[in-house]
């Protein structure tokens, strides 16, 4: 009974695959939205389906031969020190088999690697633990943003109910218009990091001092989702990678909202702000950026060695300190520069809420003081 249940699906699986349906079960690959992740989806098939029929040729072969060849039959153990014909065959039959299976393989190892002629490029840095896009050539040129987990914290900690795209959502997802050809130059800050959209058959290493890079070309509109696939550090599962996919008309209206945005959005680095305000923004950068290492109470976190900020002397001292810290980072520790991420408003609001939270109580840091620091 159990075996005709185990055939039956074995054959509904064959049937599905057969038919392009296999993406409707959870643990198969994503539906493919480009012509190169079709090609790895259907290059998975043709070489499990290889693989299935050499397993059952050879264990048959050798339980046909046990079954056949028991000694209760009779049969006397075959003495026998070599054979060349069969020695022959075991080494030329695999060969053929690795040249099989190596002519689709190189074909689309080929088609992964050509990353000529792009419509859009657009460069991606991993942090820990966000994503920070340039978009550096084609429609788009100049936009620059930092992508970060959206999901909120209380869902993180299991104080509300989770959500649809629970960790598979982010702040700023990353645009780009159908049917274009889309290079991606992966690179990172701190530690190595991984960019990968199965959806599209595209993943890079992000490696810290080294530029890579990989292509895909959309074909259809939709927003699809996935995470860094390379275990860098304690916030590793909280580093989603969102991707739209739209129209050329959407697109190209979503650049100019975009940059529209981005410049009334900019802050005057010469303005004098209020203590309370600069602190009440300060908090929601703390929140999203500082929390992850210095935890949400200041109290740090030793398993990192991230110190303390509560009651620290260093925090509440001579403003240039932790100026400079942020802006330029700590070499050989988990804290990184910021100054390319956060404008000098940003960095002076977090400075400023850090020096008087936790119990902290110093003066505030303005803008000015910040854009002085900058090397």
């Amino acid at each position: 009974m159990k075996g005709s249940k185990v055939l039956s699906a074995l054959a509904g699986l064959a049937g599905l695959a057969a038919s392009g349906a296999a993406h409707a079960i959870a643990w198969y690959f994503q539906s493919p939205g480009s012509q190169l992740a079709r090609d790895i989806d259907h290059l998975h098939q043709y070489v499990m389906w290889l693989i299935i029929v050499i397993f059952v040729g050879v264990f048959g072969f050798m339980f046909y031969a046990c079954y056949a060849h028991r000694k209760s039959k009779g049969h006397p153990a075959e003495q026998f020190h070599e054979n060349t014909t069969v020695e022959i065959l075991w080494t030329v039959i695999p060969a053929i088999i690795l040249v099989i299976i190596a002519w689709p393989v190189t074909k689309v190892v080929i088609a992964q690697k050509d990353t000529s002629a792009p419509d859009l490029t657009i460069k991606v840095t991993g942090y820990q633990w966000k994503w920070g896009y340039d978009y550096i050539k084609g429609e788009g040129e100049g936009i620059s943003f930092v992508s970060m987990l959206s999901t909120p914290r209380e869902q993180i900690e299991g104080s509300a109910p989770k959500g649809e795209n629970y960790l598979l959502e982010v702040d700023n997802e990353v645009v780009v218009p159908v049917g274009k050809k889309i290079r991606v130059i992966t690179t990172a800050a701190d530690v190595i990091h991984s960019w990968w959209v199965p959806a599209f058959g595209a993943k890079q290493d992000a490696i810290p001092g080294f530029l890579r890079d990989l292509w895909f070309r959309p074909e259809v509109t939709g927003v699809f989702r996935s995470q860094c696939v390379e275990l860098c550090g304690k916030e590793h599962g909280f580093m989603p990678i969102v991707v739209r996919v739209v129209s050329q008309d959407d697109y190209a209206k979503w650049v100019g909202d975009f940059k529209k945005a981005a410049a009334s959005a900019v802050d005057d680095p010469n303005k004098k702000w209020d203590a309370k305000e600069l602190a009440a923004r300060g908090e929601k950068v703390y929140g999203s950026i500082c929390a992850a290492c210095h935890a949400p109470q200041g109290q740090g976190t030793p398993a990192m060695k991230a110190p303390a900020l509560a009651g620290d002397k260093f925090v509440v001292g001579a403003k240039n300190g932790p100026i400079d810290t942020v802006l330029n980072g700590r070499p050989n520790t988990a804290m990184q520069a910021f100054g390319k991420q956060l404008s000098d408003t940003e960095i002076a609001a977090v400075i400023t809420y850090v020096r008087n939270a936790f119990g902290n109580k110093a003066s505030e840091v303005q803008p000015a003081e910040v854009k002085a620091r900058r090397k």
